[in-house]
């Protein structure tokens, strides 16, 4: 056989494995553990929500967390990372206006060295909710937008099946043309990466969370020493979920029903930032990783339907029919995620192009870092950021 046919054999291996080997990534089905009844006492939560210039989605986002239907103590506490577009007081203005649960609005001023802007906030804002004493944390970012039971169901399913971080990854807004091409297949490579049926299993096989929407046991965050722990982190949900399992911690992932991201990225440039902004970062800065990232996409997503189309221009019948076949089996792998997101299945067959932009995202994020710009977001930039630290 021709190099052609074998390369077009081995992506179709590796499909082979990840259809039936990779735990199952392609599924959407893990969802919010059902309750296993209401407790006996709901326990009090505080809602710490990291805020800087979000006065446009504020509107959306607050009111719905305020208007969080739970039978127990709870309260929210905004924290205002040195915004300049007047998010505090649109908080404090939203709250007067809607009522609802109790809201603090405070400001930790700029991050000490070391410290990510985030983190800094969320440390701020976890410090002030445990005066409280609060048995739980919910851990969610501006721009999400909560059905009025999430906080409920949330605290079920920790309660009910013993778990000490409940985590829901968003449904992130599809509405522009890049959007839709790119957003699903953002997650889905997400759930590629760390499959969920991994995560939630007693014995974990790998270990990960969505920032948006995480509920965190108060005591089992002191345990794990977070968010100190973690401080240098720009991919902070997955280290702070791998904070929470090294404590001994019990961890669940899945896609969320009634948690929506509201936050838009109407041009492809958005989108762009959205992923380089820390996609080196998880490459750990190393060069031989982003050339076997870079490879392995190649081999995975681009040689498909490249060894499809020359076979079929060369007459090389091996290499089109196993290229073909790998082709089939990702685009089918794909149309799970484009039918949560309610998208049409004419895009699965997209997906290795929105790869090649994924690609070039990566390699992107690696150039701004030796460039010294690292990880930028919001006007910061964070010129050595640390990756999540091993499982």
């Amino acid at each position: 056989m021709s190099p052609l046919a074998w390369i077009a054999i081995a992506a179709l291996a590796v499909w082979g494995w990840l259809l039936l080997g990779q735990g199952l990534f392609w599924r959407t089905d893990q969802r919010l553990p059902a309750p296993a009844g209401a407790p006996a006492r709901w326990p009090g939560v505080v809602v710490v929500v990291p805020a800087r210039d979000e006065a446009e989605v504020l509107p959306l986002s607050l009111p719905s967390l305020l208007a969080q239907d739970y039978p127990g103590r709870a309260e929210v506490i905004l924290v205002d990372d040195g915004s300049s577009d007047g998010t505090g007081r649109l908080a404090a203005e939203l709250a007067a206006c809607h009522g609802g649960l109790p809201l603090t609005v405070v400001s930790p001023g700029e991050p000490e060295p070391g410290w990510t802007g985030k983190l800094w906030a969320l440390r701020h804002g976890m410090a002030l909710a445990r005066a409280r004493g609060p048995e739980f944390l919910l851990l969610t970012d501006a721009d999400i937008a909560h059905e009025p039971d999430s906080l409920r169901l949330l605290v079920e399913a920790a309660t009910g099946h013993r778990l000490d971080l409940v985590s829901q990854m968003a449904r992130l807004r599809v509405a522009s043309g890049w959007e839709r091409l790119i957003v699903p297949a953002f997650v889905y490579f997400f759930c590629q990466l760390y499959p969920f049926r991994w995560i939630n299993r007693r014995r974990p096989l790998t270990t990960a969370a969505a920032g948006g929407c995480v509920l965190l046991r108060t005591e089992t965050a002191e345990r794990a020493g977070v968010p100190t722990a973690i401080r240098q982190a720009v991919i902070d949900d997955v280290s702070l979920a791998r904070a929470v399992r090294r404590a001994g911690g019990r961890v669940w992932l899945g896609l969320a029903e009634r948690v929506d991201s509201i936050r838009p990225y109407p041009r492809l440039a958005d989108l762009w930032r959205m992923v380089s902004r820390s996609a080196y970062a998880q490459l750990r800065h190393n060069p031989l990783l982003l050339a076997g990232t870079v490879a392995g996409l190649a081999l995975v997503y681009l040689a498909p339907p490249g060894t499809l189309v020359a076979g079929l221009l060369t007459g090389d019948a091996p290499a089109a029919w196993a290229g073909g076949l790998a082709w089939a089996v990702m685009a089918g792998t794909y149309l799970p995620m484009l039918r949560y997101y309610r998208q049409p299945p004419w895009l699965a067959p997209l997906l290795p192009f929105t790869a090649l932009l994924y690609l070039l995202m990566t390699a992107d994020s690696a150039v701004q870092h030796y460039r010294g710009k690292g990880a930028a977001w919001k006007g910061r930039t964070y010129a050595r950021p640390e990756a999540a630290p091993d499982r």
